[in-house]
């Protein structure tokens, strides 16, 4: 909660007093709130109960009481202790931001960000036949079901016989043996290089024919490969950006904005495209990234990733204007935030490419 808030629930308080009978007075325009004073306590205090005792007919602690308890209901005030002649002391509750949390826990843990143990001590033994899609897919499918504490072993038709088990299901004697057969690529891949090859391969669903064009090699908005890879390379960019201008990451509000000693709001001036409007659209990519990344181990869906990783770059794009300041703009708080958000994105975008074999370029 900032001064400016702080006062405006100080003013609602002292309407609600009025409109309810418990004080009589005028209504002032503007309450300042201020750190505290010798003998104060909390974060901010106010002298508003002085203020309107002598017009209500009360002792200033009396007023301060009828004060306290709407002021304790406030969301974002955690007490407030009368201290004094009857100056109101606040102590703010800690504001919970979900989306500071996961960039904090992104960063934390880097590009083993949403991996877990969903398939602890399971041993998969992938059947595949000798087909150029199936061989991609299981290299994929080895390396996403290890991020899950599974482990997972390829073989080609006409290996070990299967164990048809009650449920019908097939297992090997050394684990579950499990057929992959994605629809065969029409053409050979190769030519697109591997990068694009990989992605032609594995973006699709398994059922659907892969789509083997040069439209993969393009380097426009309508190529998805390009969009994800194009995102992570604007993300590090960014960050060389920022540190030549002094400044790196840092988790924190996306947006400055602090009361000038009057109590007017005096807000930084935001870039052109507020980070506000684009940064909750990254919230729900970003966190589901661990439950998608699980998906695609246990189903042995490559595709999945690969989809939500194009969601993760679509969300993040427009985002990325605004993370640097802009001509006169001075690095602030928010630009740090910013920038952390942008590298957390960065940071799934890197280890879901790694993941799917595909590299993630540092300059496009």
């Amino acid at each position: 909660m900032t001064p400016v808030e702080l006062s405006r629930t100080v003013l609602h308080a002292v309407r609600c007093a009025v409109d309810e009978g418990q004080l009589s007075v005028a209504v002032p325009e503007r309450v300042v709130v201020s750190e505290p004073g010798a003998g104060g306590c909390g974060e901010y205090a106010t002298n508003v109960a002085l203020q309107l005792a002598r017009a209500a007919g009360k002792p200033p602690r009396t007023v301060a009481e009828i004060l306290r308890p709407r002021l304790i209901a406030a969301d974002g005030i955690e007490d407030v202790v009368v201290t004094g002649p009857g100056f109101l002391n606040f102590r703010l509750g800690q504001e919970v931001d979900p989306l500071q949390d996961l960039v904090r826990e992104i960063r934390a843990q880097g590009q083993r960000y949403g991996h877990g143990d969903a398939l602890a001590g399971q041993v998969l033994a992938l059947r595949v036949p000798y087909e150029v899609r199936a061989e991609v897919v299981a290299d994929a499918v080895v390396r996403i079901v290890a991020t899950q504490g599974g482990r997972a072993t390829v073989e080609h038709q006409g290996g070990r016989a299967a164990v048809q088990h009650p449920g019908g299901r097939a297992a090997a004697e050394h684990g579950e043996l499990v057929d992959l057969r994605p629809v065969p690529a029409p053409e050979d891949p190769a030519p697109l290089g591997p990068d694009a090859a990989r992605w032609a391969l594995l973006h699709p669903a398994p059922h659907d024919r892969p789509r083997i064009t040069a439209d993969h090699l393009v380097q426009r908005e309508g190529n998805p490969l390009f969009r994800v890879r194009y995102a992570h390379a604007r993300v590090r960019s960014l960050g060389r950006g920022a540190a030549r201008l002094g400044f790196a990451a840092e988790p924190g509000p996306l947006n400055s904005a602090e009361a000038d000693p009057a109590g007017t709001p005096a807000f930084q001036a935001p870039a052109p495209q507020a980070p506000a409007v684009h940064a909750p659209a990254l919230h729900t990519p970003l966190s589901d990234y661990p439950r998608i990344l699980t998906a695609a181990a246990t189903h042995r869906a490559p595709d999945r990733l690969a989809r939500h990783l194009v969601t993760v770059a679509d969300a993040v794009l427009p985002f990325l204007t605004c993370v640097l300041p802009i001509g006169e703009e001075k690095p602030s708080a928010a630009h740090r935030a910013r920038l952390a958000l942008a590298e957390a994105a960065g940071t799934v975008l890197a280890g879901g490419l790694s993941l799917l074999g595909i590299d993630a370029p540092e300059h496009l």
